[in-house]
């Protein structure tokens, strides 16, 4: 892999966002915006309820934010260069799939930790909630699980968008949202009727939102959930770049790749 190439995709993934007020408003204003909502509910819960666990919806949203983003990032830097007319120019260049896919993780990642710092800055400062507190590596963990599923997840809806072209375009910012409810993202696990239960436990999201849960009593690593939720993680990965890969390739097949900028 070449650095300057995959250099070159990040420069553009920072000039999109840096003078895209869409980006802006989907990546900074509306997470700290969720946050703020979600802060303010946890607050007055807080007050009414005897137990800590009001807190579960700004812990969740915190997390979650990691996941969209990342997601968001390398799904709609996708759309950007097929809106932009540029998605040709870049694959006729020596830049290779792998070294697209590098640059548009790396910059998922990037955007998506410049996101949670400051949501976790601002949920300390505004309502006193420090989610440092349930101990750095676990948060590493965390990051680390979220982020390998958000780019599954964006590899796929990458293939889907190339194969079949923008008319699906809003699945590149809303499908990830079904995720939301499935992975137990603000409440235990126990709340979702049990017939959907063995399901969320098939998505590596959920042992990351139960562990954290169980962080804010107890800093301990959870060690089984998180080994779980990685080894789903690289099944997920593996599919997700498989999947890419044939509708990358039907979509070249079928004229598809050069009709997403028509």
């Amino acid at each position: 892999m070449s650095l300057d190439r995959i250099k070159a995709v990040l420069w553009q993934e920072f000039f999109i966002t840096r003078h895209s007020l869409e980006v802006i408003m989907d990546l900074f204003v509306f997470s700290l915006m969720n946050i703020t909502v979600f802060g303010l509910v946890s607050s007055f819960l807080n007050k009414t309820i005897t137990s800590g666990s009001a807190y579960y919806l700004l812990l969740g949203m915190l997390l979650w934010e990691i996941l969209r983003v990342t997601q968001y990032s390398m799904s709609v830097g996708g759309l950007w260069n097929i809106w932009s007319r540029n998605l040709s120019n870049m694959f006729i260049t020596p830049l290779s799939l792998r070294e697209y896919f590098f640059a548009q993780m790396l910059s998922g990642f990037l955007k998506a930790f410049t996101v949670f710092m400051l949501a976790s800055l601002w949920s300390r400062f505004l309502f006193n909630f420090d989610i440092f507190s349930l101990g750095v590596f676990n948060l590493v963990l965390f990051f680390l699980n979220l982020t390998i599923f958000a780019w599954s997840f964006g590899i796929l809806i990458l293939g889907l968008i190339f194969r079949f072209g923008t008319r699906i375009s809003a699945i590149a910012w809303g499908s990830v949202f079904f995720f939301q409810p499935l992975t137990a993202a603000f409440f235990p696990i126990q709340i979702l009727p049990s017939f959907l239960q063995s399901f969320s436990y098939l998505l590596p999201p959920t042992y990351v939102f139960e562990s954290a849960r169980m962080n804010l009593i107890n800093q301990e690593v959870n060690w089984s959930m998180m080994g779980v939720s990685f080894l789903e993680n690289v099944l997920y990965f593996i599919v997700a770049v498989t999947i890419f890969r044939f509708l990358f390739r039907k979509s070249r097949e079928t004229g598809q790749f050069a009709r997403n900028e028509g």
